[in-house]
């Protein structure tokens, strides 16, 4: 008989939610837990988890879960309702039971009946979600149900333990019981007779083999998933064991054949055909350099339809069109039509064509999760890019994403692990970080103050690079007035209190070689009068900004900042009639070597103020070790950018004070 292996990866989605439930019985709170008001080792946690319970038997075929869950704030008595996302299509939900303990030690159990609710149904495949609500819940209740998830006799489920919870754990036990089955294969037919096992952050436990055949994890004391600002993706810092059924022996084995695969089938899609070949004719030249015609074949590649950022046809339009379905970058080229990947791969079949060392490479969304060699699936990888070698550098471009210029890649295809091939095979590989050159915001106000404290002016938003692509990208799959509306909430923060900013529209939208530029009107008032004087934010821009990493004056995590940005701020300020400068801003210069920099200047010609801010920083991944730096720089910037300008009635001011 063959047994089909079902990844953990595709039932992840579960066990990440609400995995699975064990042969424990119900048990009787002790005295301190009903009496618990916080939780000195989760201060100010709104709920935390005395006990967690997880058993995976692919012999039964079952997996199970028990949990015991003590409220501690309103906003912890969400948990209530529990949502178990699971595959309809081989498993299915059963034994829910559940009861809700008062502090006082009076219980209420589960009786309503769960809701089995759809969420994806198509041929062949049905995501449900089963949802079940815990009845009387109050601040100081606990929370105890469990479930198990059933699933048919020819399928195997390896288990993902996610260790680290929404909320602290006190204590959690885990249990794989494995199939012994010699028959166990894959979709493509490989017998995978060995099991394997990787963890991330073995801080609070190690996985036990004991001589009946069991895996287990026990953990004590885990805190909370962090959930903190400018965080690197969770799998790269939280607690996870992953199993694997596998014909590979070691994780090395793994990569380098399934490498081999992936590099096989990525060149037979980006094969340069005789019809590619003379498609590459009409785009270049003879003489045209190898980055000339990189170039002119990125710009080709660009004008064809990006159904990643339009609409791809269905089934029955294809059918009705005739159109076959793409099996090879010739078929995207005919058809000028593709997803982001065949746009990638059709790239590098193209610039093949032309003659040109070109490599496809697939990488992970580092917006969703680092690579990890540890993670023995091939399909953590989500998105092709190109590799072009010119001049013997190696130039790493981005033709699937639309409207992203030549030699720029989306930020999160940046320090993006992957697979990339080469001459001498396929191999592990990471994409360049971005530098502060590549993604520049130049923001210019031309305002005229009134001498009631009006203002009224325009302000241009001048993009290039990541800031200049979101907003391209966005009006591809969104509508006019939902771009503006993004556009106003995202710089809302930008604009000084009492101030009104309307999007008006893009310039040089459809040019993604050219800055885009968002036009911005603006009115209101502004500043404070205090009998002669007059005081407005120096810095129009940053007035109400929050800066980061100022609050906290330690942190644990590592720092994301997702790229580097320069932000160049040009402001006018015309004085009102009768109004001289008593003070400008001082001059400043601030510098954090090697990470960031900010420079302000102000000048006055006695009718008008100019007021200019350089804001730089260049790294874009930081260690908690360098936080005491970054966060004395931060205190420091947001000192400086809280400086007035001083305006003074009817008198003869220092104008100019402060250059």
């Amino acid at each position: 008989m063959q047994t089909r292996a079902v990844p953990h990866l595709v039932f992840a989605l579960a066990l990440s939610v609400t995995p699975t439930f064990l042969h424990a019985q119900f048990q009787e709170p002790t005295k301190e837990e009903l009496q618990m008001t916080s939780d000195p080792k989760a201060p100010g946690a709104a709920a935390v988890y005395l006990y967690r319970e997880e058993t995976t038997d692919d012999k039964l075929h079952y997996h199970s879960l028990y949990v015991r869950l003590k409220i501690l704030t309103e906003k912890g008595k969400e948990e209530a309702t529990v949502h178990v996302p699971y595959d309809r299509t081989d498993f299915k939900v059963t034994d829910i039971q559940g009861r809700t303990i008062h502090s006082d030690g009076t219980v209420i159990p589960l009786t309503a009946k769960p809701s089995d609710l759809t969420d994806v149904k198509t041929k062949g495949f049905q995501l449900n979600t089963m949802v079940f609500t815990l009845p009387s819940v109050e601040v100081g209740s606990i929370l105890e149900y469990r479930l198990q998830i059933r699933y048919d006799d020819n399928v195997l489920s390896s288990p993902q333990w996610d260790v680290q919870q929404k909320y602290f754990v006190h204590k959690a036990h885990y249990a794989f019981i494995p199939s012994t089955s010699q028959y166990i294969t894959n979709s493509r037919g490989d017998n995978l007779s060995r099991l394997m096992w990787s963890t991330t952050n073995t801080a609070y436990g190690k996985v036990i083999y004991d001589q009946r055949g069991t895996y287990t994890f026990d953990a004590t004391d885990v805190p909370a998933i962090p959930s903190e600002d400018w965080m690197p993706p969770l799998n790269s810092i939280d607690l996870k064991v992953k199993f694997y059924y596998t014909q590979y022996a070691t994780g090395p084995e793994f990569w380098e054949k399934e490498g081999k695969r992936w590099m096989k089938e990525s060149d037979e899609f980006a094969e340069p055909t005789k019809a590619l070949r003379e498609a590459v004719s009409g785009m270049v030249a003879a003489g045209d350099t190898d980055e000339v015609k990189a170039r002119k074949i990125y710009d080709a590649v660009q004008k064809l339809d990006n159904t990643s950022f339009s609409r791809e046809k269905s089934q029955a339009e294809r059918k009705k069109e005739k159109i076959k379905q793409i099996k090879r970058a010739e078929d995207v080229w005919t058809q000028k039509s593709g997803d982001d990947d065949d746009m990638a791969l059709l790239y590098v079949a193209l610039a093949r064509a032309a003659g040109l060392k070109a490599y496809p490479m697939e990488v992970v969304d580092r917006n969703r999760a680092i690579f990890d060699p540890d993670y023995l699936w091939i399909s953590q990888l989500d998105d092709y890019i190109a590799v072009v070698n010119l001049n013997g550098q190696d130039v790493y471009l981005d033709p699937g994403q639309k409207d992203c210029p030549y030699g720029l890649l989306q930020w999160k295809h940046t320090m993006a692990g992957g697979l990339r091939s080469g001459d001498k095979g396929p191999m592990y590989g990471q994409t360049p970080a971005s530098t502060y050159k590549q993604t520049i915001v130049a923001r210019v106000a031309d305002l005229t103050i009134g001498a009631d404290g009006s203002v009224k002016g325009v302000v241009r938003f001048v993009m290039t690079g990541d800031e200049a692509l979101h907003w391209r990208q966005r009006t591809l799959v969104s509508d006019a007035d939902e771009v503006k509306k993004e556009f106003n909430e995202s710089i809302r923060s930008e604009i000084p209190d009492g101030v009104l900013a309307d999007f008006d529209h893009f310039l040089a939208l459809e040019d993604y070689n050219s800055n885009l530029v968002a036009v911005v009107n603006v009115s209101g008032s502004m500043g404070s009068a205090t009998g002669k004087h007059f005081f407005l934010p120096a810095l129009f821009f940053e007035s109400r900004a929050k800066h980061p990493f100022v609050a906290e004056a330690k942190r644990e995590i590592p720092i994301d900042v997702h790229y580097p940005v320069l932000t160049q701020d040009d402001e006018v300020y015309h004085l009102p009639q009768g109004y001289t400068v008593e003070s400008l801003p001082q001059a400043t210069s601030l510098d954090w070597p090697g990470h960031a920099l900010l420079r302000i200047k102000a000048a006055s010609d006695g009718s008008t103020v100019t007021v200019s801010r350089a804001m730089a920083y260049n790294y874009t991944m930081l260690d908690p070790k360098e936080y005491t730096d970054l966060h004395s720089f931060y205190q420091k910037v947001a000192t400086a950018d809280q400086q007035q300008l001083v305006l003074a009635r009817g008198t003869a001011a220092a104008a100019g004070k402060g250059k």
